[in-house]
């Protein structure tokens, strides 16, 4: 930051030799001799205090130009060699001389300026006070002043002290405030690349807040912004992106972006291939925070970004697999994508994701695209599990974190809709992973898992169940107990809709475990006469999107009722004629209407339509 490379010993001793020193006054002569005896000796003097500190604001506060020029001058030179917290008594001649009309002094005091309120990140000394304090002593004013000056050296330094000044986030507001977003714009399209970078480093300091963002929006940076992604320089362009994927946070302010910048999802898409490593990967997560929203989502496809992302995602580099792994769910989330991403080769490389455990949320981000490819498509889940996506989840579900357990067991959940799956995921043993898991201390996961399960009990052969009755942890046996007996009314649910199925099943061994249990039928009883407010929360379980109910939309008084109609249903089966009752039902996943105490046909399978659509965790998200 504003480098000086003019000697202040040749400033001082070519002043000299001008015979100009009867014109001083007698303490700028004395000032003037000092302080060139402590540049002397520079490596031992501190300038920042005591007799140099005096001799520098005695010729900082003169009237003769000259002495000024010399002043910022060292001031300029010594900051950029030392750089310290300073107090007052060290800024004030600063911004002083800051408010020169003379050019040279402009230049030099605010390269001093800036040199103070440098990024803390680069130097092992806190610097956050003397930023604040330059603010707070009014070196906002002057410094904009010289933002608007003809002379691009001035415009360079004074733009790159606010940019440093911007650091700070009790700065960021005053800043907005000031009127200098709008000079700030306008010097982003300066022909001087300096400026320029200045500049939109500016701009960009100036995103970190939802306030500041509406108020660089208001002052006209957008377009600028985007013009500036073709910028041939990577700093700049590093930058706009930057700036631009702080700004796509706001849902208003996408829409502004949808509505005026028709090129810019291309441009964010061609820089994805960009040489710079930072610029790909703020690209991708610009792209990432646009698809939040529908329009994105189809236009990022439609941009030929999928093959740029696939590129990232398979990257050796942290970053770049994060941020493009983050844009991929997003635009997964939009069901027309689903089969483009899974035909452009995505799935292995997702697939692989799930066990890179040097990071949480690429593996969460992995499985929740997966599941959202999953969705809308029996092709589509089908492709999923013969990629070998169960297979990985089965591996390193009882080993990852909660949050990927949660997102993984989701995944099963929806491919376990599927009919033509249900033989493939059993004989695979999805389930003696998924019992444990029912036990989570994670409701989410108890719930996902849960979901899995009982998505899984609605097929014809119900063998595979009969061989996790008691095992592992209990299985099935102890996993009904549990959710039969929780507080949580969804829970309660999830388990009287799967003994049904269990039940209507027809498997003698499975109707001869039930109902010789005295964990389970007991349990049940009391569900069948109790309309008690049993605590419902959707804390933890999947969420449905679109037409689908979620858990906590079928709690209600209603979910209640369903609740004790399903347990009387079971009671039928325990207490009554068993085979009668199973060649009145139709079993298997479509769950058609049977006969139920208090309700008719038509009831009965509208209550059932609602708890099968229960178990489908959230198509998209």
């Amino acid at each position: 930051m504003g480098n000086i490379s003019s000697c202040c010993e040749n400033c001082f001793q070519g002043r000299r030799s001008q015979s100009y020193e009867p014109l001083l006054l007698e303490n700028e002569r004395e000032a003037v001799a000092d302080l060139l005896q402590y540049l002397e000796n520079r490596t031992t003097t501190n300038f920042f205090t005591g007799s140099p500190l005096s001799a520098l604001t005695t010729l900082s506060f003169s009237d003769n130009v000259d002495l000024q020029r010399s002043a910022a001058l060292a001031f300029a030179e010594i900051t950029e060699k030392e750089v310290r917290p300073v107090g007052r008594d060290t800024l004030d001649p600063i911004l002083f001389l800051l408010s020169s009309h003379d050019t040279e002094v402009q230049r030099a005091a605010s390269a001093a300026l800036g040199n103070l309120a440098v990024n803390t990140l680069r130097l092992s000394v806190n610097l956050a006070d003397n930023k604040l304090l330059i603010v707070k002593l009014g070196g906002l004013e002057p410094l904009i002043r010289q933002m608007l000056s003809p002379n691009v050296e001035v415009q360079c330094n004074a733009v790159g002290c606010v940019t440093n000044l911007a650091t700070h986030d009790d700065n960021k507001t005053k800043i907005a405030k000031s009127g200098a977003l709008v000079p700030l714009t306008r010097l982003a399209r300066s022909k001087d690349m300096r400026v320029q970078r200045n500049a939109t480093g500016a701009l960009l300091n100036m995103t970190h807040s939802d306030e500041n963002r509406q108020q660089l929006v208001n002052a006209g940076a957008i377009p600028v912004l985007v013009s500036l992604l073709n910028s041939p320089d990577t700093d700049v362009q590093y930058y706009c992106t930057t700036a631009l994927s702080n700004i796509a946070v706001d849902g208003a302010n996408r829409k502004k972006l949808a509505q005026s910048e028709p090129k810019l999802v291309t441009s964010l898409v061609m820089l994805m291939d960009s040489s710079s490593l930072k610029v790909q990967c703020q690209a991708a997560l610009a792209l990432r925070n646009l698809a939040s929203d529908e329009k994105y989502q189809l236009e990022i496809v439609k941009a030929d970004g999928l093959q740029s992302l696939l590129r990232l995602l398979q990257s050796t580099y942290l970053p770049l697999i994060l941020s493009s792994a983050a844009c991929v769910r997003n635009v997964s989330i939009h069901p027309l994508n689903e089969s483009p991403i899974i035909e452009s080769g995505f799935l292995q490389p997702l697939i692989n994701l799930l066990s890179f455990k040097d990071n949480e949320e690429v593996q969460c981000h992995a499985i929740s695209t997966l599941r959202n490819l999953a969705a809308s498509s029996e092709k589509n889940k089908t492709a999923i599990v013969k990629a070998g996506a169960v297979q990985s989840i089965k591996e390193l579900v009882l080993e990852v974190p909660i949050n990927v357990q949660s997102e993984m067991t989701a995944c099963v959940a929806v491919l376990a809709l599927s009919d033509d799956l249900k033989g493939q995921l059993l004989e695979m043993g999805i389930c003696e992973v998924l019992i444990p898991l029912t036990n989570s201390p994670s409701s989410e996961v108890q719930g996902n898992s849960a979901a899995a399960l009982g998505n899984l009990s609605s097929k014809d052969d119900y063998s595979a169940f009969n061989d996790v009755w008691d095992k592992p942890d209990g299985g099935m046996h102890r996993y009904l107990y549990r959710f039969l007996t929780s507080p949580d009314a969804t829970f309660q649910h999830i388990a009287v809709w799967t003994i049904v199925q269990l039940l209507e099943s027809g498997d003698p061994q499975l109707i001869s475990n039930i109902r010789s249990s005295n964990l389970l039928v007991p349990n049940i009883r009391t569900l069948a006469v109790s309309r008690t407010s049993s605590r419902s929360s959707s804390a933890g379980t999947p969420h449905s999107h679109g037409s689908r109910h979620s858990y906590s939309e079928t709690e209600t008084g209603e979910g209640q009722g369903e609740i004790q109609l399903l347990s009387r249903r079971i009671l039928e089966f325990v207490d009554g004629d068993v085979e009668g009752l199973i060649s009145s039902s139709v079993t298997g996943s479509h769950m058609q209407p049977g006969s139920s105490i208090g309700s008719s046909n038509r009831d009965h399978e509208e209550l059932r339509r609602s708890v099968r659509e229960a178990f489908a965790p959230g198509s998209h998200r």
